[in-house]
């Protein structure tokens, strides 16, 4: 597997390491870190896919369980009731493929039923056994994301010996369920979990480093928008206050071979990929 093997979704053709794509951020929550509240109400969410997509986002990733440290644990009716009607709103005039963000079974196969493209998994599988034979069956791709523990306990499980080994073999290794289950390889994207059972200076580490998951031969997603750590280096504790840090973090991810970026901020990070890609792509 290679991958230089586009992906197709609907209409849109990922050409992976051309240029880099921009996942935007749609969280229907009252208590995200950065946005919880904002787009809570299906009229709010609706307004923001289009401002995405106009704005020029690849992908729009929704997502009605905040996965915040410490976040608490919804039900999944409640999951359902928040991201069904935002979906079933945006689908007929969304053009750009929709990603769910989610790790129960249940979400995922009514989500992708109603119209959703992706599954987005930060346990990568893990926290519902059932997901990845579901993903299978259903055809589509998904996003395995490297983590420890959930979002109640992660924080708390940042000691690694040796931190992109780590990370590596745990995405080997969710990789190799997924082929298993029967997922198509080609329809496997990972992401390092920046935030996730991970301190400052190891979110930092992954950015420096992020080059050595390229031997995994997926297509790299990179989430930096808005985080903690970018707060702790510029002394900003308001998170809507960290779009230039996370650009900065951005063009070091696309330096180092990210081809997905999942941001809040798309205008921004759209101006600050297409200089980083004129640098550093290849042709």
């Amino acid at each position: 597997m290679s991958k230089s093997s586009n992906l197709k979704i609907r209409d849109r053709t990922f050409e992976w390491g051309k240029r880099t794509y921009l996942m935007g951020i749609l969280n229907v929550t009252p208590d995200s870190f950065s946005d919880g509240g904002d787009f809570y109400s299906t009229a709010a969410a609706v307004d923001q896919a289009r401002a995405l997509q106009a704005a020029g986002a690849d992908i729009i990733d929704l997502g009605g369980q905040s996965t915040r440290p410490g976040a608490k644990q919804i039900t999944v009716t409640e999951e359902l009731d928040r991201v069904l009607p935002v979906l079933q709103s945006i689908r007929p005039e969304i053009a750009v493929p929709i990603s769910i963000d989610t790790t129960r079974t249940e979400v995922a196969k009514a989500a992708i039923q109603a119209g959703a493209d992706i599954i987005n998994d930060i346990s990568a599988g893990t926290f519902e056994p059932e997901m990845l034979p579901a993903v299978a069956k259903l055809g589509v791709p998904i996003i395995l994301m490297h983590i420890r523990g959930n979002p109640q306990t992660m924080q708390s499980m940042t000691v690694y010996q040796n931190l992109m080994q780590e990370i590596s073999s745990f995405l080997s290794e969710r990789i190799a369920a997924a082929v298993a289950a029967g997922i198509d390889p080609d329809k496997i994207i990972i992401d390092p979990g920046i935030g996730f059972a991970k301190n400052y200076e190891q979110n930092l580490e992954i950015l420096r480093c992020l080059s050595q998951l390229r031997p995994l031969n997926c297509p790299i997603l990179v989430g930096p928008s808005r985080k903690s750590f970018l707060g702790h280096i510029l002394n900003q504790p308001d998170p809507k206050a960290r779009i230039w840090g996370t650009a900065a973090a951005c063009c070091a991810a696309i330096m180092q071979g990210a081809d997905i970026l999942r941001v809040h901020d798309v205008p921004q990070m759209r101006d600050a990929c297409l200089v980083a890609d004129a640098i550093w792509r290849r042709f």
